[in-house]
């Protein structure tokens, strides 16, 4: 019997995902219908991500929800993205359940009021043992006042004499950020054809692979992000030790 060509294994997909969710305002746009309607598509979006990301085999999706930047929107707008929020926290812890989900939240919490602040521990709290998809909301996030707070904080403990100023290196800066306890990401994708990083997660993306993608938040599909994963596969990450 003639001999079977052997299958190639797939290669293992990587390991953390972040994700720049952009295009919610112009879906809604586009079809005449209030931004929020946008935002409430694009929350449907978050769970086929969720999904898809999980049934990858993605250890890690940090997603770009709501930045310190948005304030600045109309009122009525960012009303009505907190109502979202606090939908989705009471309602879909279910979901995180079933899927074996940890959830977890980044950025300046100072600012969301109580009753959100309340729900978003409470759901840390309830699905801390879950292992198989870590999943980080960044809420009221922005990188530059991450930094700021991790350089404060290094600073006040090399004042009380605790860290010797000498001995500060990459790797303790970065156990000052949000995310100390997950690695950095492999891949960052945005959505609706920008090509920025928006102020999200500057120092954990020094060696992520970029892509960018035209299509509108609300429309990302699981092909969408099968898609991404597959031109990561493509590209020959180097970390900065060989010339192109």
């Amino acid at each position: 019997m003639e001999a079977q060509p052997l299958q190639r294994a797939s290669p293992p997909p990587p390991v953390h995902v972040a994700i720049i969710m952009d295009g919610n305002g112009r879906w809604a746009k586009a079809r005449g219908l209030p931004r929020t309607a946008g935002h409430k598509r694009g929350a449907e979006a978050v769970k086929r991500a969720v999904e898809s990301a999980g049934k990858l085999g993605i250890r890690y999706l940090t997603l770009f929800s709501f930045s310190s930047e948005n304030w600045r929107r109309p009122l009525a707008e960012v009303t009505d993205l907190m109502t979202l929020l606090r939908y989705y926290l009471r309602n879909e812890v279910h979901f995180l359940h079933e899927h074996g989900i940890r959830f977890r939240s980044i950025g300046d919490r100072a600012r969301l009021d109580a009753d959100i602040v309340a729900q978003i521990e409470r759901t840390e709290s309830a699905t801390a043992a879950h292992d198989r998809l870590t999943l980080t909301i960044a809420l009221n996030y922005g990188a530059r006042a991450e930094l700021t707070t991790a350089a404060r904080r290094i600073a006040c403990e090399a004042a009380a004499g605790r860290i010797d100023p000498q001995q500060i290196d990459e790797a303790q800066f970065a156990a000052h950020l949000y995310t100390a306890d997950i690695p950095d990401p492999d891949l960052l994708i945005r959505t609706s054809g920008e090509k920025r990083i928006s102020n999200f997660l500057l120092w954990q993306l020094a060696y992520a692979e970029l892509i960018f993608v035209d299509t509108l938040w609300p429309d990302f599909s699981n092909q969408d992000l099968q898609d991404a994963v597959g031109e990561f596969h493509r590209r020959e990450r180097r970390y900065g030790a060989t010339g192109g």
